[in-house]
């Protein structure tokens, strides 16, 4: 069996061509969120990347996650993995505990986890029988 690989009629520069709302910016991190009871968990592949890489900040309601891959010169046929810099900023729906944030990387997965602050998780009130 023979593959032929043809070039693409547009040039293929980056892994995921999106305009983000900063131009220097190479590309838009890809993120899941999930909610739990008292925190959030975001999760994003960040393959080759360590933890010295990644600049992860949380304020209010905002977190923040920033990153490079190393630029690589040569020239490829076709170039799908990721270069170049991000950023992504996501805007939860309440106010985050900072202190109590969380992140890991494990097999190019990073998961962070960030708690709520304590005014926005669900109060129990007990009511008195009289």
């Amino acid at each position: 069996m023979t593959y032929y690989f043809t070039p693409a009629p547009f040039p293929m520069r980056r892994w995921a061509p999106v305009q983000v709302s900063a131009p220097e910016y190479d590309f838009r991190l890809a993120v899941d969120v999930r909610e739990e009871e008292d925190a959030y968990v975001l999760s994003a592949l960040v393959p080759g990347l360590k933890a010295e890489d990644l600049n992860i900040q949380i304020l209010e309601d905002v977190v923040t996650i920033e990153g490079a891959y190393a630029e690589d010169e040569n020239e490829y046929l076709l170039a799908e993995l990721p270069h170049g810099r991000f950023q992504r900023s996501l805007r939860l729906p309440v106010q985050l505990d900072a202190n109590q944030a969380d992140a890991k990387i494990k097999d190019g997965l990073l998961t962070l986890r960030i708690a709520k602050a304590e005014s926005a998780r669900p109060k129990t009130i007990k009511v008195a029988v009289k």
